[in-house]
């Protein structure tokens, strides 16, 4: 990445990577502005608002059209573009060619930072170096953790999906299970398959991986019906998502399956689940905060030349696990649409 508005003297590496506390208009697929709406729409949350030059910001990201996980991360974005008086543009596409066009919109805009998503990091890598050519910081969040060095962002903000995958595993030999079916909603996301591969590594029984078309929800609903109904020993469904796991819940009545479902992420409906016990447990990867930090990071380096993780180390938001001995603390923030 260029840096040269802001040369660096001595890069301090930390021992441990942790969460920090730290217009344009894009032509394409689902963008709005920041501003005055964006301070309203922060929610409670309760800071001091900065003094310095107003600056844009654009976050582009992979989220599907309806996604609450995907919510949850403007939120933070746009509470932390209040505090730091940011016009925060906002805009997604899951088609991996026009997520670039979109960031391509942004560079031509000459915004004064870029935070990203790589779900798909091979798409995305030519319009990531010619952001970086034209002196725009970009720092990724959320996807792309083998590959936002590779790529030269700042920083990266996010869990590593792995080790998640891994974690769940190991959660799942506890629970007695002995056939787990991991569904992938959109097939060559790289977040998505690290994480059933995790799974699969650290899961002592057998895992197998099911392909549903998660932009059409019946769809998932009747794919994953048909397989608990042609293969009975699947005792656990794992998801990846919260609509899809209490899509899964769904077909677990209609297959007539005594299987249980267990998922990564958080929302609302998700929550109330566990706390009825039609979910086992969610593994929470803090959304709010990767698009707090992702914004906070960029008007820390533009106004003070800070860099989260070192530019070294990835910021860890995740994973942890949501259960019903933990679930009330998590609700009331869920309530409001932050966890």
């Amino acid at each position: 990445m260029s840096r040269t508005a802001l040369p660096r003297h001595r890069r301090i590496v930390p021992v441990v990577a942790v969460a920090a506390a730290t217009a344009l208009t894009l032509a394409g697929c689902s963008s709005s502005s920041g501003g005055k709406k964006s301070d309203e729409s922060a929610g409670n949350v309760s800071a001091g608002k900065a003094t310095t030059p107003r600056m844009t910001i654009a976050m582009v990201t992979h989220a599907p059209s309806g996604d609450t996980f995907w919510d949850t991360i403007r939120k933070g974005a746009e509470a932390a573009a209040a505090k730091d008086n940011v016009k925060l543009i906002y805009s997604n596409d899951e088609t991996a060619a026009d997520q670039a066009n979109l960031v391509q919109n942004a560079i031509d805009q000459k915004v004064d930072g870029i935070a990203v998503t790589l779900a798909k990091p091979d798409a995305m890598k030519d319009v990531v170096a010619k952001a970086e050519k034209a002196g725009i910081p970009v720092v990724g969040f959320n996807a792309g953790l083998s590959d936002w060095k590779k790529q030269g962002l700042l920083s990266f903000f996010g869990q590593d999906e792995s080790v998640s995958g891994q974690a769940l595993g190991t959660k799942l030999n506890s629970t007695g299970a002995k056939h787990a079916l991991c569904v992938i909603q959109a097939q060559g996301d790289v977040n998505l398959e690290q994480r059933c591969a995790g799974v699969k590594k650290t899961f002592t029984g057998k895992t197998d991986i099911l392909y549903v078309n998660g932009t059409d929800m019946p769809s998932v609903k009747s794919t994953i019906t048909a397989k608990l109904t042609q293969d009975k020993t699947i005792d656990e469904v794992v998801t990846l998502g919260a609509p899809f796991a209490l899509t899964a819940v769904q077909s677990l009545s209609d297959a007539g399956s005594k299987a249980k479902v267990a998922t990564f992420d958080l929302n609302k409906d998700l929550i109330s689940a566990i706390e009825k016990g039609s979910i086992q447990f969610a593994v929470d990867q803090q959304p709010y905060l990767q698009g707090y930090l992702a914004v906070d990071s960029l008007w820390l380096y533009k106004t003070n030349g800070n860099y989260s993780g070192g530019s070294e180390q990835p910021v860890l938001t995740g994973p942890a696990f949501v259960d019903k001995t933990d679930v009330d603390t998590v609700a009331k923030f869920a309530a409001k649409g932050t966890r």
